[in-house]
């Protein structure tokens, strides 16, 4: 991973780590972790969103270890930051999946889902300009036929990446945009169509049943299609994004999930809490506005950006 990637996504991660150093702080000048600090420790990991089950057995983890004393005969905090970073990080390697790796099929439809404002749009730009830098071509559909500015949005990054957007009416059917996307990719050779989706509350059955539609249209053309089904989630809204994972999982069966907006969260634990809850590859990040600003996710680096250490 490049330096100055660790370095955006160690300042993306900020708030997330001064929580889990909270964690961290409360054995300054320990000389045992007494129960109380374990507790301590507990409920701050519990606050920086890993999870009640994570948050419990990195505690019992720690509690486990027998931390060797310094000169000044205190727990030296660094090594139980290291164990804590090691702890995550075994828990996130299962999750690691780069989304670029499972182009099988040409044209190879990535279809991305979501709630409102989970940042579909801008994630379909940013891997639209992924895959031109592998000099692959790259059709986008845009789906959400219901917010013209979603239109717009994804035609102003069709210009900036070099990608034909194909769009419909306003308010018009949404499966046959991507049904037509995809035929276009087909006639004209085009590697890759990525599907922008109309942004929908989980819990809204008929909204849900249109993407398992738009699913059934695609693989009219190719009995595998949708190739890949990815969630957006917006790493601001912490645990609920448990319940987002769930439903469109069990709506289209997801096969990864790509977590945006955690410079602006306090949040970034919930990575580690969906990847210990679901078998679902965690494909990138993203921590900020930038084109460069999402990046393949690595369970190393964001283990250590998320407790505070540097990337070595």
């Amino acid at each position: 991973m490049a330096l100055n990637w660790f370095k955006k996504l160690k300042s993306g991660l900020s708030k997330s780590a001064s929580k889990v150093e909270g964690a961290i702080a409360s054995i300054t000048g320990k000389k045992t972790l007494d129960q109380e600090t374990l507790d301590d420790i507990e409920e701050q990991l519990i606050l920086a969103d890993l999870g009640i089950d994570v948050a419990s057995r990195i505690t019992k983890k720690i509690k486990d270890q027998k931390f060797e004393l310094k000169d000044n005969k205190e727990i030296n905090k660094l090594d139980v930051t290291n164990m804590l970073a090691s702890e995550i990080e075994k828990i996130l390697i299962p999750s690691e999946k780069n989304l670029y790796d499972d182009i099988v099929s040409s044209p190879h439809v990535l279809f991305l889902v979501g709630v409102n404002g989970s940042g579909k749009t801008t994630t379909a730009g940013k891997i639209a300009e992924q895959f031109r830098l592998q000099n692959k071509s790259v059709i986008l559909a845009a789906s959400d036929t219901f917010r013209a500015a979603a239109v717009e949005q994804l035609k102003t990054w069709g210009a900036r990446v070099g990608a034909e957007v194909i769009f419909g009416i306003d308010g018009g059917d949404s499966a046959a945009v991507a049904y037509k996307a995809f035929q276009i990719a087909k006639d004209k050779g085009v590697d890759i169509v990525i599907i922008d989706t109309a942004g929908r509350l989980q819990n809204k059955k008929d909204l849900m049943e249109e993407l398992t539609k738009t699913c059934r249209v695609l693989s009219k053309l190719d009995v595998n299609a949708p190739h890949q089904k990815v969630v957006v989630l917006d790493g601001t809204v912490g645990q609920n994004a448990h319940s987002q994972l769930k439903n469109f999982d069990e709506a289209i069966g997801l096969t990864g999930t790509i977590i945006t907006k955690l410079d602006g969260s306090a949040k970034g634990g919930v990575v580690v809490s969906l990847a210990e809850k679901f078998n679902i590859p965690i494909h990138a990040v993203g921590v900020g506005e930038g084109v460069d600003d999402l990046q393949s996710f690595e369970a190393s680096s964001f283990s250590k950006a998320l407790v505070g250490l540097d990337d070595k």
